[in-house]
């Protein structure tokens, strides 16, 4: 395919079959957004329950929150995925909470909102522009998968350090996981899915405490502006969302075999994030963590119908957005263990593809290797996460060396 609605290409000689959603939709697809939202809800969400607690923020002003950035992921992985018949996945800020834990009680509620709306403004404005985009696009694919490979890294080895917790359910679920992928490989993940949860429910236990019934109900809150909610909140908030969030989220797509419109997917959510931040919403971006379950061939073996994923991922986030009380208790009830195990057992494939694609390119291969273990370290300097320092490390690396290769030459 080519332009705004085509990222992936069809085979050299072949005709592509007109998208039809009756067709293309598929249950590992569909599974793969459930588990994407299930990785969502049940370990960031917890930072966005500290931020709004260090912020003061009454009940219905958290459940605001939780609403909007939920809508807002919804309405951008169903609607972008939906158009650019890729799984496009959007998420909430986990760095951007974090950055908000320390610093939201600092600023009156209506500052911190206004605060949001420049941030969510600044972004969308570099989305649109393409300047964002032309400088990912200059970063060697080899750096960008090796960003990858340390993003997956942790979550490949969390299989392995839940152990000690849960034994008999990480020993269970990753050998249902293998047993399925040697014989039935689509629905590997779905086997290991199911088999933790009988598993936890007869070992650590499913403890599900569902709060109130009923749609949340948005609360407007008019934004406030000042010079010092806009340097101290919106000025990190952004460039957290653009190195620590879109950065990744644009590498993960690109890393897949994917071509993003870099303008439409950043001007989109950017604009959401504006529309959204009067709700309480610090800011809709593009995910990579959740982003690479979807894209990898376990959602389905033909990239071009793993929109769907995406699809299934929106209308997930849409529903718990909308019935909070009920749902993230759900999704926050899952023991750490079993999440832990699915994540890393989907994340598997992408993994391996992206450490493959990292060690590729012989020239660029020291370059790689920066990049893949200053990401994995996990390391977060300026309240910068370690995926925009391994690319900058990473790229250092390339230019100092490929220069003296020149040179020599």
């Amino acid at each position: 395919m080519t332009g705004t609605r085509g990222t992936t290409a069809a085979p050299q000689g072949t005709t592509e079959p007109r998208p039809s959603l009756r067709r293309d939709v598929s249950g590992p697809a569909l599974l793969a957004g459930l588990v994407c939202v299930a990785v969502s809800f049940s370990g960031p969400l917890v930072v966005v329950l500290a931020a709004a607690e260090a912020g003061h923020l009454d009940p219905g002003q958290t459940a605001s929150w939780i609403w909007a950035v939920s809508i807002g992921s919804g309405l951008s992985c169903l609607l972008l995925s939906w158009w650019t018949r890729t799984p496009v996945i959007a998420a909430w800020s986990t760095p951007g909470a974090a950055l908000l834990v320390t610093s939201l009680g600092e600023y009156p509620y209506r500052e911190a909102v206004g605060a949001f709306l420049v941030s969510s403004v600044l972004v969308a404005l570099f989305g649109v522009t393409g300047l964002f985009g032309r400088l990912i696009r200059a970063i060697p694919v080899g750096i960008v998968n090796a960003m990858l490979a340390g993003i997956l890294f942790s979550f490949g080895a969390g299989i392995f350090t839940s152990l000690k917790a849960a034994p008999v359910l990480v020993l269970g679920s990753f050998a249902a996981f293998l047993a399925a992928r040697r014989f039935v490989p689509r629905y590997a993940v779905p086997v290991a899915l199911l088999t933790g949860g009988l598993l936890a429910a007869v070992t650590v236990g499913l403890s599900f405490e569902f709060g109130a019934g009923g749609p949340v109900r948005p609360e407007l809150t008019v934004p406030q502006f000042s010079w010092a909610a806009t340097v101290g909140l919106a000025l990190p908030l952004t460039i957290v969302a653009l190195a620590s969030q879109n950065a990744p989220g644009l590498g993960v797509m690109r890393a897949s075999g994917y071509q993003p419109d870099d303008r439409l997917l950043i001007g989109a959510t950017g604009g959401l994030s504006v529309l959204l931040a009067p709700f309480g919403s610090p800011g809709v971006n593009l995910a990579a963590i959740t982003a690479a379950i979807c894209t990898s061939p376990e959602s389905h073996p033909d990239p071009r119908r793993r929109y769907v994923a995406g699809m299934s991922t929106g209308v997930l986030y849409i529903l718990i957005g909308s019935f909070a009380g009920v749902l993230v208790s759900l999704f926050t009830g899952l023991p750490t263990a079993l999440v832990a195990v699915v994540a890393g057992t989907a994340l598997l494939a992408s993994f391996q593809g992206s450490l493959t694609g990292a060690t590729a390119d012989e020239h660029g291969r020291d370059g790689a290797v920066v990049t893949f273990l200053a990401t994995a370290s996990g390391m977060t300097l300026y309240g910068i996460g370690s995926a925009f320092w391994g690319l900058l490390f990473g790229v250092a690396t390339h230019l100092v060396l490929q220069a003296g290769r020149s040179r020599r030459g």
